[in-house]
């Protein structure tokens, strides 16, 4: 969600404001109180029914129109209740009936305080969405998830503006640090147990930004084109996975259009897809100010405009809906269908039960505690030449250089950005406005890495001076350098890192070749230098305590266990559109060929293949052996079930001398015939944790859906007959291990779930 606007226009609406009417619930009078809604009987269905048949129009209306109540007030509320300071949302509730109004925060990184707020709301910033996705495992997802909507409802907020799940179709999109990779499987399954975790506390999760809004280039009018079995087995299939694994109360519409509509009036997708195919009982807001019509948008299935006020054309304000409504262009019914269903919404998560209030305590300590398990889970360690890490204990010198690793870690900008407890702990970087403020969170790997390290001393260079940081490299045992690449909404940004740091890389590495580099960087970036440092390690946006997870990875405090979500290319022209982001009507001829399918398709050699990441400690994986030790007969590892579902059986060992946690990475090929994107497509994955020594037998089911191909003629999922291969490995370009098995033709509806 942007935020824009200069001071001039601030004062404009705020003085504009005062000879604003208050929201239709505050005229209506509180005559003939009721107290209805929490007293109501049922299915969250049926008591939204009930407490629909005791509205007015004008109470029906309100619940259909929000607010930006910090940086764009449009109007002062005279009812009871007021929105939250630095929110990103407010709709009027409806005290008469008992419905709360609803609160709104931003985003899915923690709880955010809008730019026009004077004082910034400190609270634990998780690490990047792309951070977490690296982690593959749902159940950090899950924590972090429950952790941001524990505090947002400590301050009185019950709807989170979180749960990104569009794909890395471009890897310079702005906004891609928020999302969740470029596979939608992965992409799915981490945002759903991120969006399970918020609601856990009684807070409705948003997914978004509903639908193929891949890049910030031209978001608000870029025309988007794919055609639709393309769409359906990549975007929205992600999109499915997390509405399944996730259930979120809304989903948000975005700003783009697609095949020639405004997604937020698009039917296809508000209507064909999420209410008739999928059966999504929750509602659909907008993004803010991404609505463009009032019966078009309520007919194609928009339910809640969420606006900027006098800024905007205010098109689900009340006058402009009894407008259409007197002339026929929307009937009572639909108006009744889309305030239904955010009732339904309010009572399934508990809104209206168990009502949300503000200045609740927060334990901050546990919460960075869980902000810090996300960022080390999530920590890619890309190379380690000769064990070069974890660094030595007995090292006596360190240069530490660059990335203000002296201060604290980077995060991203915009509507996503949460401020720390503290201040920003490296002020005064551009961006200072939106889509900034360029925000370092005060945690300090150079700090940590002191505590971890006490025997050795560090020398620290800001990276400024080339020369100067070489020569206090050439001096050291060993030095870390750290890379960043600042991105936020609203941009699109270089495939690189910031500035000459690649310079300075080169040159460090030069004057020592026992350099480590540690990315902060809000998606892949090329590495020229790659060839001459040793180690690597990604770290995306670590989060509130980052620079200790940084620090721990660093040392062998923990053992680095994340796995690339995206692939990292060598250059730009192994990109489908290698040339800047595009503008205008854009045409997705890749497809549904996205990310390593991209690459295995072409036969393209990228820098870190998706699902990459080493360890400190080596696995050993493979199908379980019989009694005795002996290999299986065929059907080896695998197991079929019903309704076309397989499952892999897969024995885990670590057979190192540190514990450690592996991925295991099932992929899955079809015949020539089955007409699929790419030769192989990740088909199931899990997280398992092990001792030195230990081995694990883990199942890990595979979605028939992901065996089949959407079919435009028969709408529905249809596998053809034939051979298909499941394959153990390691990565999306591991050769890894095999087996081939025979499936019968299959085809499952649209409306089919597992």
């Amino acid at each position: 969600m942007p935020r824009k606007g200069l001071p001039l226009v601030a004062l404009t609406l705020a003085m504009a404001s005062l000879a604003m009417p208050a929201p239709a619930v505050a005229q209506e009078g509180a005559a003939q109180p009721v107290i209805l809604a929490p007293d109501t009987q049922g299915t969250p269905g049926e008591r939204a029914a009930a407490t629909l048949a005791q509205m007015r129009l004008a109470e029906k209306l309100t619940l259909l129109k929000g607010y930006f109540a910090t940086d764009f007030p449009p109007v002062k509320f005279k009812a009871p209740e007021q929105a939250r300071y630095g929110s990103a949302g407010y709709v009027p509730g409806i005290a008469r009936l008992g419905i709360p109004p609803q609160w709104q925060a931003d985003a899915g990184l923690g709880v955010a305080t809008q730019g026009g707020a004077a004082e910034k709301r400190a609270r634990t910033a998780l690490p990047s969405g792309l951070a977490t996705a690296a982690t593959w495992d749902p159940a950090l997802a899950y924590a972090g998830g429950a952790m941001i909507g524990a505090e947002a409802r400590a301050d009185g907020f019950n709807v989170l503006l979180g749960g990104s799940v569009n794909l890395m179709r471009e890897p310079r999109n702005g906004r891609n640090f928020e999302y969740a990779g470029e596979d939608p499987l992965l992409a799915g399954t981490m945002v759903g147990a991120q969006i399970a975790g918020v609601q856990s506390n009684h807070v409705i999760s948003t997914a978004k930004h509903f639908a193929v809004n891949d890049q910030e280039t031209d978001r608000n009018s870029g025309n988007f084109l794919l055609d639709e079995a393309a769409l359906r087995m990549s975007d929205l299939l992600a999109f499915q996975f997390a509405f399944e694994k996730g259930d979120p109360g809304a989903a948000m519409c975005a700003y783009n259009l697609f095949d020639g509509l405004h997604a937020c009036e698009q039917p296809f997708l508000l209507t064909q897809v999420l209410r008739n195919e999928w059966g999504w009982p929750g509602y659909v807001m907008s993004d803010w100010g991404a609505v463009h019509s009032t019966a078009p948008a309520a007919n194609a299935g928009l339910d809640q405009e969420s606006g900027y006020g006098l800024q905007m054309d205010d098109w689900f304000g009340r006058e402009k809906l009894e407008t259409a409504l007197a002339a026929g262009e929307i009937d009572e019914a639909r108006i009744d269908l889309m305030a239904e269903s955010i009732l339904r919404s309010m009572f399934a998560h508990g809104l209206i039960d168990d009502p949300a209030s503000e200045g609740h305590a927060i334990d901050f300590a546990a919460h960075q505690a869980v902000s810090r398990a996300d960022a080390e889970g999530g920590i890619v360690l890309l190379k380690n030449e000769g064990g070069i890490l974890p660094l030595a204990q007995d090292a006596k010198v360190i240069a530490v250089i660059g990335g203000h690793a002296d201060k604290g870690v980077l995060s991203g900008g915009g509507s996503s950005q949460v401020y720390p407890d503290g201040t920003n702990a490296v002020p005064g970087i551009a961006p200072t406005s939106w889509p900034g403020p360029v925000v370092y969170y005060p945690s300090s790997p150079l700090e940590e890495l002191g505590k971890l390290l006490p025997g050795a001393r560090f020398g620290f260079a800001d990276g400024s001076d080339p020369a100067a940081a070489a020569r206090l490299a050439k001096d050291a045992d060993l030095v870390v350098v750290f890379g960043t690449q600042w991105a936020s909404e609203s941009i699109d940004v270089a495939m690189a890192l910031d500035g000459d740091q690649d310079a300075l890389i080169g040159a460090v590495a030069d004057a020592n070749p026992n350099t480590v580099v540690v990315l902060e960087t809000g998606g892949p970036v090329m590495m020229p230098w790659a060839d001459k440092v040793p180690a690597i390690l990604e770290a995306w946006y670590p989060g509130r305590a980052g620079g200790e997870a940084i620090a721990n990875v660093l040392a062998g405090k923990v053992n680095p266990s994340g796995r690339l979500p995206a692939t990292f290319p060598k250059s730009l022209d192994q990109l489908p559109y290698p040339g800047e982001p595009r503008k205008g009507t854009v045409t997705y001829s890749e497809g549904a060929t996205v990310g390593y399918k991209w690459f295995a398709s072409k036969g393209l050699e990228p820098l870190f293949p998706f699902g990459h990441g080493l360890s400190y400690t080596s696995f050993r994986v493979e199908p379980p052996k019989a009694p005795g030790g002996a290999q299986p007969e065929l059907p080896g590892f695998l197991l079929a079930g019903t309704q076309g579902a397989l499952t892999a059986l897969v024995n885990v060992t670590n057979i190192g001398e540190r514990a450690g946690s592996d991925v295991v990475q099932i992929y899955v090929s079809g015949p020539p015939e089955a007409g699929w994107e790419a030769p192989r497509r990740l088909g199931g994955f899990t997280k398992v944790s092990l001792e030195a020594g230990e081995d694990k037998l883990v199942g890990i089911a595979i979605d028939p859906r992901l065996l089949a191909v959407w079919d435009e003629g028969n709408p529905g999922w249809s596998r053809k007959a034939g051979r298909y291969t499941v394959t153990i490995a390691r990565d999306a370009a591991d050769p890894g291990i095999s087996q081939a098995i025979e499936l019968p033709a299959l085809h499952l509806p649209p409306e089919w779930k597992p």
